[in-house]
């Protein structure tokens, strides 16, 4: 069973189409890069893959419930929410409403050291750069231990110690097993990755298909 699959997916904005006729299979256990230009359909299929955006057209299947980081974003003020709030949020599918265990803890504080955010684990999310927010949000997308785990430009802007942590994570996910699809415009990122997949106008200009892991 491939671990992500988009057969014939097309999704549109009010105002302008974005990707059509997508048809992509990634087998378990793969690391691919979606990259292209800004604006053309990266993010989009990454939220499908997410479930976040339900395709206008053809359908998008997953082996399970996707762990999905998307980009580093401003914190409001009015949100109160320190770091370990914030990775233990990634406990919230093992959960199922019961109060954390001892267990989702050890989790939470694995997925914060391995993201190099242990000291943080007081701080509110306000108070913290783009780079710390952005490894917070991946120390939260590990904290799932889903066998998918998307990433939406996970090292754009970073500083070479948080790139660094960024991609021995991954590295770490793929030899669990993990399915790893990530966007990025980074040529060192698109360099490590078993598949590339280039978007251009919404449409899959090469790359397509199916790729074995090596």
């Amino acid at each position: 069973m491939d671990a992500i699959r988009f057969s014939d997916v097309g999704y549109a904005y009010p105002d302008r189409p974005v990707v059509s006729g997508v048809c992509l299979a990634f087998a378990p256990g793969t690391h691919a890069v979606l990259t292209g230009r800004n604006g053309s359909g990266k993010s989009t299929v990454l939220a499908m893959a997410a479930g976040i955006l339900a395709p206008d057209s053809g359908t998008v299947t997953t082996q399970a419930r996707p762990a999905y980081v998307i980009q580093h974003i401003e914190a409001p003020d009015t949100m109160p929410c320190t770091v370990r709030q914030a990775v233990e949020m990634g406990r919230w599918p093992h959960r199922r409403g019961r109060p954390l265990r001892a267990a989702d803890r050890q989790v939470v504080m694995d997925s914060m050291e391995r993201m190099g955010i242990t000291e943080l684990a007081g701080r509110q999310l306000r108070e913290l750069s783009g780079g710390q927010r952005q490894r917070t949000l991946i120390a939260q997308g590990l904290a799932q231990q889903s066998p998918i785990l998307l990433l939406d430009e996970p090292t754009a802007g970073l500083d070479a110690e948080a790139h660094r942590l960024i991609r021995a994570a991954v590295g770490d996910e793929l030899r669990r097993g993990t399915t790893v699809l990530e966007a990025s415009h980074d040529a060192a990122d698109i360099g490590r990755a078993d598949r590339v997949v280039t978007f251009e106008s919404g449409r899959v200009s090469e790359g397509g298909g199916r790729l074995a892991r090596r």
